[in-house]
């Protein structure tokens, strides 16, 4: 169970993973060494996942954002398993969720351009048979987005 100590210093690493340990227990009022086992507790635990840098998609040439919704009547375990590999291997797509609802199966792709996402698209599609309906809606500006989980104090 977290409590309010752990998931200050979740907040904290949420906002800026390279805080220094010394900030980290400061910030907390402990000292380094249970403020470290804490920390190691939560990575130990999977609570934390990894550390990375947030980048700009915009600044890298990536400023393409589309949200594709796809309909399949297959729903097997061997087709779920070879449609789930072959979308690992597609580094544009950087979320895949299996839904509830209208569509099976939701995706957030990114990549350069319109001439980059028809690319991705008959890769998907020549790639995965039995897929009955890909449907694609493009992002024309972000409103907001975070990697931040809404985590009470």
């Amino acid at each position: 169970m977290l409590d309010k100590i752990d998931r200050k210093l979740l907040s904290l690493l949420q906002k800026d993973c390279t805080l220094s340990l010394q900030a980290l227990a400061d910030a907390v009022n402990l000292t380094t060494t249970p403020c470290w086992k804490r920390l190691k507790k939560l990575e130990d635990d999977g609570i934390v996942r990894a550390k990375v840098a947030l980048l700009d998609p915009e600044k890298l040439g990536l400023g393409l954002t589309a949200f594709v919704l796809i309909k399949t009547q297959q729903h097997s375990s061997e087709w779920y398993g070879k449609f789930v590999s072959v979308v690992e291997d597609m580094p544009e797509v950087l979320g895949f969720w299996r839904m509830a609802g209208e569509y099976d199966y939701l995706m957030r792709v990114q990549v350069a351009d319109m001439k980059r996402y028809d690319d991705f698209y008959k890769r998907l599609v020549n790639g995965i048979p039995g897929l009955t309906d890909v449907t694609s809606s493009f992002a024309m500006e972000q409103i907001k987005y975070t990697t931040a989980l809404p985590i009470s104090s």
